[in-house]
């Protein structure tokens, strides 16, 4: 128990450090590059939020494994417990000035998230979640939503970075689902869309080509809120290429359906 409240406060601690750096650099980042397809960007305020993090993890953790995304793997050693890591996520918005953007630390043990915490600095909003504890926004208990139907339901979702050369870019779903809802929304940010369902703002969420990095500490945060969180093929937690699928539960078959409805009629 006492290792479990020293693993979130380290995330906890790691969280808001790094939040700090990202806020000094806010509307004031000097370089911007392209890595791999589309629009996906880095930034320096990616990469000093980054080293912060490890910094921090490292120091107190250094028999554990990490994997980050800028950096990948770090500290491969043979260990049960992995650090997921995102420093920035939504960097594409952040680039822009757009003020929704995230920093996503989570610990895995045996693939299975145990800590969850995601920074929304530019809304002072921390988001905390450790299996079988609850979760919480700044300290105060969070649940899902209570919405039955999904016609009467919020959604969010988002797309690939190379949308414009695949046919499995999620424009089809989006369509579908809003003509079927009261909408759906798309934040840039799989960090921040998944502690909005967790925090009742948003009744459900579906993306696909996910990575660890990107979901596993609101997968977590979700879970502990009292949603429920699965892959789109299944629900086992896979490295790279996430479908996920996360809501309060009672509209998660009628979304899951609509879903495989979709995909089926493409035949993807």
């Amino acid at each position: 128990m006492n290792n479990m409240k020293n693993y979130l406060e380290v995330a906890e601690f790691a969280a808001i450090e790094s939040g700090k750096i990202l806020m000094k650099f806010y509307q004031n980042v000097k370089f911007i590059n392209k890595k791999g397809e589309g629009g996906n960007l880095v930034t320096e305020a990616d990469e000093l939020a980054e080293k912060k993090i490890l910094e921090i993890i490292t120091k107190e953790f250094p028999d554990h494994k990490i994997l980050s995304e800028e950096s990948g793997y770090n500290n491969i050693k043979d260990s049960d417990y992995l650090w997921a890591i995102d420093p920035l996520d939504g960097t594409t918005n952040y680039s822009h000035g757009y003020p929704i953007f995230a920093v996503s630390i989570a610990l895995l043990k045996d693939k299975k998230p145990i800590i969850g915490v995601v920074n929304v600095p530019f809304m002072n909003a921390l988001y905390k979640a450790e299996v079988g504890k609850g979760a919480t926004l700044n300290n105060k208990e969070i649940c899902v939503t209570n919405s039955t139907e999904l016609t009467e339901s919020l959604l969010v979702t988002g797309f690939p970075y190379d949308r414009a050369i695949i046919e499995d870019n999620n424009y089809r779903e989006y369509q579908h689902l809003s003509n079927l809802t009261h909408g759906v929304r798309r934040s840039g940010s799989a960090a921040f869309d998944l502690v909005s369902v967790a925090s009742g703002k948003i009744d459900g969420f579906w993306e696909n080509s996910l990575n660890l990095w990107d979901i596993s500490a609101g997968w977590l945060i979700v879970k502990e809120a009292g949603g429920k969180v699965t892959g789109l093929d299944s629900e086992e937690i896979k490295m790279q290429n996430i479908g996920l699928i996360a809501s309060n539960k009672t509209i998660h078959k009628e979304l899951s359906n609509e879903l495989k409805f979709i995909r089926n009629y493409v035949n993807f």
